[in-house]
Formats: structure tokens, C-alpha cells, sequence
């Protein structure tokens, strides 16, 4: 396993939301980062202020972190075949990052997002893969971590999943040390499952939280969660095993039941009587377990996999149902085995 005095990488974050913002921050001492965003003015402003006041507020930007908003300089700095570009964007921006990536022939690329994109239905890897090709060393990196603690340096554990042991090598070896743990696997779409389903159940588990149904309702609802999650990457090709590790039960139970999680405040929100829109604006960010519910709902339906409680919160985003009438519903379900 790397030790913290592993060898200084060129790695190139693009995304500077709050969890891109944070591994660069997180990174920087270690290595030479580079921090790539969209917004020319937000990025001059960030780099002057050494603060992403948009998005991660109240954490100085190390001095050794580049801030720029030049996409070609930003791809130049990890042209070397041991640099690695990490793609933090939301899965609606993975598409557009990779057609512009298709000029660079880029190697070693990593993605954070979590989610089907929405319309395709397919997961992140198959964006990329469809845009650069099936041969570029690439891999998920997920795992339950919030943006904020990672700021702060506290321990968090992530997995790279990635058919290709150098890149999960590779990653390891650069993101490995200090106060965070990093695992390599080998299955994608078991990882990119559970990143994406979780979030849709941290709505759920908002819901019941925020009717004040107890710790009983909200650990029965993660549990048969996780069920949820399993049986939809098992048929997508995902491995058992998986849904027991960070990415699915790790991910899961962070994301239902921590207070930084955006997808449980949306389902808090819910619970209140708050309409979707302006539980959204409140946010400020991105809750991607919205965009994700209707895809996965629809995908379930495809695959013949039951999944009902990502049905019923897809009926309270989409169409008109009460987020009161939710627990009820599922509470009059036929009974079942439990492994069904």
C-alpha cells in the first residue's frame, strides 16, 4: 500500500463545486493540482481570494493550487502518461467534458459523478466510453465522503473501480495517505450503482425523518434500500459483493443520514409541504438523486426489477403523489421473504 510520501503527480480536477474543490484542496499539498472551472469570472475571483466562496465557503485555497478556467492549459499540465485528470462534474456535465476532451486524447481519467444521465439512462462509464472510446484507462471513484469534511482533512475511505489494474494502481498511488483510504475494485457498474440508487433513497429517508417516523422506519428504509440497490446492479452486470462495501452500503447509510447530505434535505423539504423548485433553489447545488430518480425508475420497470421505493419517490418529484402518503403506501405492500 502507498505511503503518504508517495511520488508528486500532475492531476488536473475539472469541476470546481464543492467536491472538487475539496480533493484539490485536499491533494494540493501532495501534489501539483490543477483546479479547472467553466466560469471565467468565478475562477479569477477564486484564485485572487484563495476561496471557492460559491461553492466550498470558509476554506483558504492552498498557495500551491492552480485555479484557472484555460481548458487546454488545464488538460496540458496532466498530458504525462503518470498524471491523472479527475472529472468532478454532475453527470449532466460529464457528456460535455468529454466531447471536449476528444481533441486531447486524454489518458488516466477518473470521474466522481454519481447517477444515470438523464434521457440515455446510462451510467457514467458509458458516457465516456461512448465518447472516448472503450480503450482509455478510466474509473469511478466513489465512496462515501462529503465535500466538507474532506476539506477539513478528517478520514474519510473512497474506492476506484476500474477494469484496468494500472489505473487502480495508479490512482492509489496518488490519492492514498493522510487521512484518507483508497481501495481499488474491478467493478464499475457496481460502484456507479450504488453512487447513483443512494441518492434517491436519501430522499426517501428525508421523507421519513422529516415526518418523524422514528429510527426504527429509517433503518427498516435504508436497510430494504440497499435491497433495492443489489437487485438493480446485479442486473445490470454489478457484483453482490459490492453493495456490501463503501460504495453501496457505505455511501448509503452517509447519505440517508448525514445532516451535509443535499438528497436527505430534499426529502426534509418534502416532508413540509415545500414544492420541489423551491426546495432546489434553497439548495444552492446540485441534489442528483432527483435527476436520477426518474431514470432509474424507468430502467427498473425495463429490467422487470422491483423497486419500490425509488417508484414512490419518483411519484412524489414527478408525478403529483404526497410525500405524506409515501410510508403508508409501502407500509400495504403484501408481505414478502426477505430476500426477495
Amino acid at each position: 500500500m502507498p505511503s503518504a510520501t508517495a511520488a508528486r503527480r500532475q492531476i488536473t480536477i475539472f469541476g470546481a463545486g464543492a467536491w472538487g474543490t475539496a480533493l484539490a484542496l485536499a491533494l494540493a499539498e501532495r501534489h501539483d493540482v490543477v483546479l479547472w472551472g467553466r466560469d471565467e469570472a468565478a475562477m479569477a475571483q477564486a484564485a485572487a481570494r484563495r476561496e471557492n466562496s460559491a461553492y466550498l465557503p470558509g476554506f483558504s485555497l492552498p498557495p500551491a493550487l492552480t485555479i484557472t478556467s484555460d481548458f487546454d492549459a488545464a488538460v496540458a499540465h496532466a498530458a504525462n502518461p503518470a498524471a491523472l485528470l479527475i472529472a468532478a462534474t454532475s453527470v449532466a456535465g460529464l457528456r460535455p467534458l468529454a466531447q471536449r476532451l476528444q481533441a486531447h486524447q486524454p489518458a488516466n481519467l477518473v470521474w466522481l459523478c454519481k447517477g444515470f444521465e438523464e434521457g440515455s439512462r446510462l451510467l457514467p462509464h458509458q458516457v465516456v466510453a461512448e465518447l472516448l472510446g472503450t480503450d482509455l484507462p478510466g474509473g469511478a471513484l466513489s465512496g462515501p465522503s462529503f465535500a466538507q469534511e474532506v476539506a477539513r482533512g478528517m478520514p474519510c475511505a473512497l474506492t476506484i473501480a476500474s477494469p484496468s489494474q494500472a489505473l487502480c494502481e495508479r490512482v492509489v498511488g496518488a490519492l492514498h495517505g493522510g487521512s484518507m483510504r483508497v481501495y481499488s475494485s474491478d467493478d464499475v457498474v457496481g460502484v456507479e450503482v450504488g453512487g447513483a440508487v443512494k441518492n434517491i433513497l436519501a430522499i426517501a429517508t428525508g421523507v421519513i425523518d422529516g415526518m418523524g417516523l422514528g429510527l426504527n422506519a429509517r433503518a427498516a428504509l435504508i436497510t430494504r434500500g440497499l435491497a433495492e440497490i443489489t437487485r438493480l446492479g446485479v442486473a445490470l452486470g454489478g457484483h453482490t459483493e459490492t453493495f456490501m462495501g463503501l460504495a453501496g452500503m457505505g455511501d448509503l447509510i452517509l447519505t440517508c443520514t448525514g445532516d451535509l447530505s443535499r438528497n436527505r434535505k430534499v426529502g426534509l423539504g418534502l416532508a413540509e409541504g415545500k414544492k420541489l423548485d423551491a426546495i432546489v433553489a434553497e439548495l444552492g447545488h446540485v441534489a442528483e438523486g432527483v435527476r436520477c430518480a426518474q431514470a432509474v425508475r424507468a430502467l427498473a420497470a425495463d429490467l422487470g426489477v422491483d423497486m419500490p421505493i425509488t417508484n414512490a419517490v419518483a411519484a412524489v418529484l414527478f408525478d403529483g403523489a404526497s410525500a405524506r402518503d409515501m410510508v403508508p403506501k409501502l407500509l400495504s405492500r403484501d408481505p414478502r421473504g426477505e430476500s426477495q
